[in-house]
Parts: C-alpha cells; sequence; structure tokens
C-alpha cells in the first residue's frame, strides 16, 4: 500500500496493522502520518465509484419551462385551469393520457381544451392539435390570452406629454433602457399556471412558432397515418435521464366526430388510443383527447375510460332548473358541472381520493374561468325553503319561524 514511500518517524507496520509511537517531544503526530501514508490510495482510488454510490453527472435535471415537480418523481404541467391543478394535486403529469368526456348539448369541453392549449403557447411548448374540422388551425384564433398581473403590466409611453417636459438629453437613455430591462424582466418570469381571459385573443407572435402542427382528422381516414404523425411528434421529445428542454403537448378535439370516416372503425380507434398511450408513456408529453360517449356504444365508451389516466366529464347545466337552483348556492352565476373521474396515479400504486368529486364552471367576471365546489343551500326542515328567503333568527319571518 506504501509501496516505494519511507515511513514517516514514529510509525511502523505490524501484524495488527500500523503502529504509533511518540517522538521525543511526546507530541503525537496522527493527522499527518494518516495523510502521508494513505495519500497513494486516494490517489488509486480517484475516478472509481462504489456499487452503492449515487452517479450525480446524470441526476442533474434540466428545468423546462412551465413544468412543475412533484411526488414519486411525478413532473406535471399545468391544465391551463388553476382550480384543476389544485384539484388534481399538481396538473397533468408527463407521459398521461387525459381523457374529456363532453356534452352533447353544449361545447363545454373547449374551454377545457382553449385553456390547456393556451397554456403550452404560453411557455413556448410544442404542440399538436387535431381535429374534425377542415381547417383547425383558424381553432387557434379562438385561444384565450393570459391575463396580466400588475407587475407584468408595462406603462403606456405617451409621445405627447414628452412635450410639456423639459428633460436633460443625457437623462432621456435611461427610458429606454428601463422599458428594455422591464420587458426582459417579463419574459424571463413565467408563471407555472396563468388565468386567462376568454374574451381576448392570444397574441399573435405565440401562434406563428414553427412549433406548432395541426391536422385535419377529416384527411387521415386511415389512423396509422395520424398514429405516425405523433411518433414523430413526440420522437422529440424524448425523457432521458438528464431531462428534456421542453415538454410537449397533444390535444385531439371530438375524435369519434360522426363526420370523420374512422368515427365506425371502433376497434382502430381502440388501437390508435393504446398505441398512444404507449409511445405517451416514456415521452415529456401530455395527450388530452375530447370525445363524446354518446357516439360509442356503451361497451367501447366503458373501454375508453378505463384506457385514460386521467378521466373528466363537463355537463351543461339547463337555464331553468328550479329544482337544481334551490338545491345550489350560487347557481345563477354557473355555467356547467365539471366531474373527476379519475386521477392519474404514476409511479405509484396509492389511488388518488378526492374531497369532492364534482364542482361547478363559473366565469368570474365573464372572463376567467374558475372550480368551485358545489354547496348545497342552508334548507329550512318545516317549509323547505331556503333560510335566506324565508327564515330570520329574530321570528318575525311569516312563512317560518326559528325556535331556540
Amino acid at each position: 500500500m506504501t509501496r516505494g514511500i519511507p515511513l514517516p518517524r514514529g510509525m511502523r507496520r505490524s501484524s495488527e496493522g500500523w503502529a504509533i509511537h511518540y517522538g521525543a517531544a511526546g507530541s503525537l503526530k496522527l493527522e499527518i502520518c494518516l495523510a502521508y501514508c494513505f495519500l497513494p490510495d486516494m490517489a488509486s482510488m480517484k475516478g472509481k465509484t462504489s456499487s452503492f454510490s449515487r452517479n450525480l453527472s446524470g441526476a442533474s435535471f434540466v428545468q423546462a419551462p412551465g413544468v412543475k415537480h412533484g411526488p414519486n418523481g411525478v413532473t406535471f404541467v399545468s391544465s391551463g385551469i388553476p382550480d384543476l391543478d389544485k384539484i388534481l394535486g399538481g396538473g397533468f403529469p408527463l407521459g398521461s393520457l387525459v381523457m374529456v368526456m363532453e356534452d352533447a348539448e353544449a361545447p363545454h369541453h373547449l374551454l377545457l381544451l382553449r385553456n390547456f392549449m393556451s397554456q403550452g403557447l404560453v411557455h413556448n411548448q410544442p404542440l399538436l392539435y387535431a381535429s374534425p374540422v377542415r381547417d383547425p388551425r383558424g381553432f387557434l384564433g379562438t385561444l384565450p390570452s393570459p391575463i396580466l398581473s400588475k407587475e407584468d403590466k408595462v406603462p403606456q409611453y405617451d409621445p405627447e406629454q414628452e412635450k410639456g417636459l423639459r428633460i436633460a438629453w443625457q437623462y432621456k437613455k435611461y427610458f429606454g433602457e428601463n422599458k428594455q430591462s422591464f420587458e426582459n424582466h417579463r419574459e424571463n418570469r413565467q408563471e407555472y399556471n396563468n388565468d386567462f381571459d376568454l374574451r381576448k385573443p392570444l397574441e399573435r407572435q405565440l401562434l406563428s412558432g414553427n412549433h406548432i402542427d395541426c391536422f385535419s382528422l377529416q384527411d387521415y381516414p386511415n389512423l396509422s397515418d395520424l398514429q405516425e404523425c405523433c411518433s414523430i411528434f413526440l420522437a422529440q421529445l424524448e425523457r432521458n435521464g438528464g431531462g428534456s428542454k421542453s415538454a410537449g403537448r397533444i390535444a385531439i378535439q371530438s375524435f369519434c366526430a360522426p363526420h370523420c370516416s374512422h368515427s365506425n372503425m371502433e376497434w382502430d380507434m381502440i388501437s390508435f388510443i393504446r398505441s398512444l398511450k404507449s409511445m405517451i408513456r416514456p415521452s415529456n408529453a401530455v395527450a388530452v383527447i375530447t370525445f363524446s360517449p354518446s357516439l360509442l356504444s356503451p361497451t367501447f365508451s366503458k373501454r375508453w375510460q378505463h384506457l385514460a389516466d386521467t378521466l373528466i366529464s363537463v355537463r351543461a347545466i339547463p337555464d331553468e332548473d328550479k329544482e337544481l337552483a334551490k338545491l345550489l348556492t350560487g347557481y345563477q352565476d354557473m355555467v356547467g358541472l365539471l366531474h373527476v373521474h379519475k386521477v392519474a396515479s404514476i409511479n405509484t400504486q396509492v389511488p388518488v381520493i378526492l374531497e369532492a368529486s364534482t364542482f361547478s364552471i363559473k366565469l368570474q367576471k365573464r372572463r376567467t374561468l374558475v372550480l368551485e365546489r358545489l354547496n348545497q343551500a342552508p334548507v329550512d326542515g318545516s317549509s323547505g325553503n331556503s333560510y335566506a328567503t324565508s327564515a330570520s333568527c329574530s321570528g318575525s319571518s311569516k312563512a317560518a319561524s326559528l325556535d331556540f
């Protein structure tokens, strides 16, 4: 072990190992002797790792924009609705298949699909969109724009105000520098999820990128061609040990629409969904498919629901449902109902149990999509009416009285 190196003074080799002796002055030179003797061993062990040591070279993960790490090694992307992210425990896990069951009487599924696509474009994530319409790129013009906070709003510059102000020429350059630095700070500061204004369209500069692929389902009578397009899209989003630079999104609208040639090929559609799920599992992408259960047979509808990692359904609320209005508070502000049937369980066998599974869809200030738990209106047992309209604690109401 110490071949070719003379032993330090005060140490000798014995049958039990190394023996340490005191010098003439009586001082113990332990640290110097050990460092001197074991220096060749440390040099020989350089570059060698134990089988139990962790290799830190591949453990560094490149943080992608719009991505959040969760428990059990799961990585989430936002659904585009902050309330839905909280319900699902963080959002949609990467490598999962999300299916949304449509309402045959109302296009409420488009609210979820628009926010999902807009959130990805805000984070500059690759997007593949397939629709049964002939021109799917026209749907991009209906995507909502994110609502800017007070910190993100750029102050408006009015050149006419400069006429009334006399500013020294050496200070004018700072106005342009301040505006440019603010815009750079705005670009670097990206939130995980945003609130979107449904009345304001998305900026065109976000739609003009080369990372958006649009396909019409009518142009693919054979689903194997559509499967090939998805395979090419996911090939650039393969997951590796060092992470991926970006996360991708796949949005397929009304997959079993009646005006598509494959709407009657139920086994072919099942095969496509299985193939898509197997391709997306090892990738850094999330796929969302919307479909109408009424267009499928009950057996195949159950098969589709079983293949989904996350299963959500939306339903419209009738305009004049008096019985439902008596049971729920805030009924006049609701536009629909959202029901969470299944939550994805990635890298774990423990199922996710939600406190509530049905939520009301509301438009806050007629522009922002929010989800709230259903609250039953308080009902008086004697009259069956709400306390707000028929009872009072003073007992002055004629309809009903309260006895304490």
